[in-house]
């Protein structure tokens, strides 16, 4: 099945795009996967500062809320 992919350009300089390119082999996936592996990474990291990051005083108090 082939599948068509939009595409757009961005300008890097030569040592990260070689850099690149060397995940790309070590992961046997195009530099364009790799790139979307990377920013699906740089997400979940964010996600976990997120979760991890200390309840603001009006969350505690919606989890310590009566459902009664």
């Amino acid at each position: 099945m082939l599948y068509c992919m939009q595409s757009t350009s961005v300008r890097i300089d030569k040592t990260t795009h070689q850099e690149l390119k060397q995940l790309a082999i070590e992961l046997g996936t195009t530099v364009g996967e790799t790139v979307a592996l990377a920013v699906r990474r740089l997400r979940q990291d964010r996600i976990g500062e997120e979760l991890a990051a200390a309840l603001t005083p009006s969350e505690v108090k919606w989890l310590d809320a009566d459902l009664g």
